[in-house]
């Protein structure tokens, strides 16, 4: 057996692991105006029910109840940043939304938001006002760091100093991310996933020593595409089910791509022989 065919017979494919489905929400409520001015620091009361806890209007001049006047809006189409991430994650938990999150409210996150309300009773706005986001809390829990970037765009923390020389595929566990450097420049950067508790990415210092654009795993029976193996069957390389649903699996060991593009263009670059650094 010659030792390119020793090399490719141990080529291993890496595939994912699934997670479970949050439920859905519970049944319309009536909604009760409050005394005052609607805040969205203000404390909601009693569990998912409506009632006196609840934000629903204002109040007019004079002290009288106008239920003409709507609470308010926090968040709606085109906003962005952390506080629309929570938004779309929290409606991920509950099945309403299904991408991201991307901290832009574009028109799933609209979507989603108008069928939240209207299965709860509440004005079909599509925008996120104080008393959606109220009912919203109630019915999740607080997401976590990889709540808020399923989908990737964290930032990249720095790269490790073994990175700083030379042309490196740098990737770190600690942010999930990869820096494509050349002498201390980051040429790009992108969003990755890596393997499992009982299939773990190996760390340290390796090299690049056999490209596959359109590899297939014989043994896990998947698509590897623009494969750059480093460690026995450890590669980096484009994931479609990383693509499709983010940091919701895992790999057998490999460093999976999400964007494909991105990928497709580092793999025009890298050579064999070129390092690559894994920590955390």
């Amino acid at each position: 057996m010659t030792a390119l065919a020793a090399l490719a017979g141990a080529v291993a494919g890496c595939t994912v692991r699934p997670v479970e489905g949050d439920g859905k929400g519970g049944p319309p409520v009536r909604v009760e105006l409050p005394d005052g001015t609607p805040s969205a620091s203000r404390p909601s009361g009693g569990g998912d029910g409506g009632g006196d806890g609840g934000e629903g209007g204002g109040t007019a001049p004079g002290g009288s109840r106008d239920a003409t006047v709507p609470a308010r809006v926090l968040w709606s189409r085109g906003d962005t940043g952390r506080d629309v991430r929570e938004l779309q994650a929290r409606l991920r938990q509950i099945a309403w939304l299904f991408d991201g999150p991307t901290g832009t409210y574009d028109g799933p996150t609209e979507k989603a938001v108008r069928g939240f309300q209207g299965k709860r009773g509440l004005p079909r706005t599509g925008r996120t006002d104080t008393v959606t986001w109220q009912r919203l809390k109630r019915m999740t829990r607080e997401p976590g760091r990889w709540d808020l970037y399923q989908m990737g765009g964290q930032p990249a923390d720095a790269p490790d100093p073994r990175c700083r020389t030379g042309r490196v595929l740098c990737i770190s566990e600690e942010s999930r991310t990869l820096r494509w450097m050349a002498d201390g420049r980051t040429l790009e950067t992108l969003p990755v996933r890596f393997g499992s508790q009982y299939t773990p990415t190996r760390e340290g210092v390796f090299s690049v020593y056999w490209k596959s654009r359109d590899h297939w795993s014989t043994l896990y029976e998947s698509p590897m595409p623009y494969a750059m193996f480093f460690s026995g069957g450890q590669a980096v390389h484009f994931s479609a089910d990383f693509a499709a649903r983010g940091y919701a699996g895992a790999s057998h060991g490999c460093v999976n791509v999400r964007d494909e593009a991105a990928i497709a263009r580092i793999f025009a670059q890298v050579r064999n022989g070129d390092k690559v650094v894994i920590h955390w």
